[in-house]
């Protein structure tokens, strides 16, 4: 079976395909000590430096914007015209189990290989937020230091030594009058085709022959992940109580505009799944309470899941971290099917939600801290994904990206334990 066609049937449990070999991914730290450690270089680890849309280039201006710089300068006094260049320790790298392309993160392809990894899930090449996009603009800059614009519209602050993910500092929502001018400018629900790529029609095509899952959606369509992408956690939180309109407003046309998009797409080709980032929980619990999803954005589900049901789309997912289980039951009410990465260290735990919701799907679930802690308690932790996996609709990854204190050898240990144990579940 290709990887389209085992992601299908996993999602909807059945039991005799084994379900898929992925992971949500690792940190470039992992990624360079595993090179260290023994991780045979086949393909290299590349960032992708290229523009193309918010969903896959957010953040690529602070990523390459050094390599860039040095790039010019080797091609200016040097002539030399493909170099490598070491990525940020703090970029996440995917492993399979997310969408790829997303956020201008690579995909761990030498990870992926060395263990047989099915083919990762693709998202559209089609802007599904801002067209057209803001210009990225260098603001500030010193050794350590990067401020910047970025494609959506966000003021973010990037360190160059730590290598972490950018952090925003100022948003391009305000309130209504920024509100207005975004939506009219930038978020129109007319002119849908210029959203797609001038090479669409070879798109079409390949991805009618395809052999790996399509999804639309992705990072930061959300809604709650979107309002925290474009206004800031703090300021949503006052906006839900101060100013419910402009929310209602904001989740109301992204709706309708990302059910105009989609349909679009899907009266070109079939998708397998759609993505929600929210990113809503802390290891706490859920940031916001069922009274405000219920109020704020159960009704955009309902019109999101509602609309992919006709289209044929079936396959529903919420990525968010931390402690969601409090509104699991709204999700599944409103039409989502499963979630990830399911953090074992925020107290989900996939053998007590199965037995709760037995159609549920998940991916994740594997305690990411504890592979460094050796054989014994990787056999432990996995003791429990034999019987998950009897039932289908399960597809055990790290419950996020791997921690740095992880060796080599200590996750080949726990990687081809995992492996073996997904290859005696499922006789397909």
């Amino acid at each position: 079976m290709n990887s389209r066609e085992r992601f299908l049937e996993v999602m909807r449990f059945n039991p005799e395909v084994r379900t898929l070999k992925w992971e949500f991914g690792f940190w470039g730290k992992n990624i360079k000590q595993w090179y260290r450690e023994g991780l045979p270089k086949k393909y290299g680890t590349n960032l992708p430096t290229t523009l193309t849309t918010v969903n896959a280039s957010v953040y690529t201006t602070a990523w390459t914007h050094t390599w860039r710089r040095q790039r010019t300068y080797l091609e200016k006094f040097y002539g030399e015209r493909e170099q490598e260049i070491e990525i940020p320790d703090g970029i996440a790298v995917w492993g399979g189990a997310l969408y790829w392309p997303s956020q201008g993160f690579p995909l761990a392809l030498d990870v992926m290989d060395y263990f047989g990894f099915d083919q990762s899930t693709a998202m559209v090449p089609v802007e599904q937020l801002f067209h057209p996009h803001f210009e990225p603009i260098i603001l500030e800059e010193t050794e350590n230091d990067l401020v910047y614009l970025d494609i959506d519209g966000v003021k973010r602050h990037f360190q160059k030594k730590e290598g972490v993910i950018p952090s925003a500092c100022e948003w391009p929502i305000k309130d209504w009058a920024t509100w207005t001018e975004i939506k009219e400018q930038r978020l129109r629900l007319d002119r849908i085709g210029e959203r797609f790529p001038k090479d669409w029609a070879w798109w079409i095509k390949e991805y009618r022959q395809r052999g790996y899952p399509l999804a639309v959606g992705g990072y930061p369509c959300g809604f709650f992940g979107t309002l925290v992408h474009l206004i800031g956690y703090e300021n949503v939180f006052y906006l839900y109580y101060d100013q419910p309109d402009l929310v209602h407003d904001i989740l109301g046309h992204l709706t309708s505009l990302w059910i105009a998009i989609w349909e679009q797409i899907l009266g070109d080709v079939q998708v397998d799944c759609a993505h929600i980032w929210e990113d809503m929980s802390s290891t706490m619990g859920t940031m916001i309470s069922p009274q405000h999803f219920s109020t704020f954005m159960a009704p955009c589900y309902r019109r999101i899941t509602d609309f992919l049901r006709s289209k044929g789309v079936d396959i529903v997912l919420v990525d968010t971290d931390g402690n969601i289980e409090r509104l699991i039951p709204q999700f599944l009410e409103v039409g989502v099917t499963g979630m990830y990465p399911m953090e074992t260290s925020a107290g989900m735990d996939v053998v007590k939600l199965r037995q709760q919701y037995p159609r549920f799907q998940m991916m994740g679930g594997v305690p990411k801290y504890d592979m460094a802690l050796g054989p014994a308690r990787i056999e432990e932790f996995l003791a429990p994904v034999n019987a998950l996996l009897k039932h289908g609709g399960y597809v055990p990854t790290g419950d996020h990206c791997i921690s740095p204190g992880v060796s080599w050898e200590q996750f080949k240990y726990y990687r081809h334990r995992l492996n073996e144990i997904i290859d005696a579940n499922g006789s397909r």
